[in-house]
């Protein structure tokens, strides 16, 4: 099953997000993984420091609830990015 959930909605230039908000309805839907997604407004593809950092929590968070991380995409106007491919994940 696919589903998309809306978790939060920041500002154009930031967001706040809590593992557990992440997690909550991932839990009580039973999943097994879910895949990570937000926009950058700006068009900047590269994650920033504090992105690289909340993907990693989310990554351990997940792993603890068994509950797997399979990527987190950044989306803009003319690409995205992808963690996974990336190598980011962990």
């Amino acid at each position: 099953m696919i589903t998309r959930k809306v978790i939060t909605v920041g500002l154009p230039d930031s967001a706040q997000v809590h593992p557990r908000e992440v997690f909550v309805e991932a839990i009580a839907d039973g999943v097994a993984a879910i895949i990570l997604v937000h926009n950058h407004p700006a068009g900047k593809l590269e994650p920033n420091p504090e992105e690289l950092f909340i993907t990693r929590r989310l990554v351990e968070a997940g792993k603890l609830l068994g509950i797997d991380v399979l990527d987190h995409v950044i989306v803009t106007k003319t690409g995205w990015f992808s963690f996974a491919k990336k190598g980011l994940l962990g």
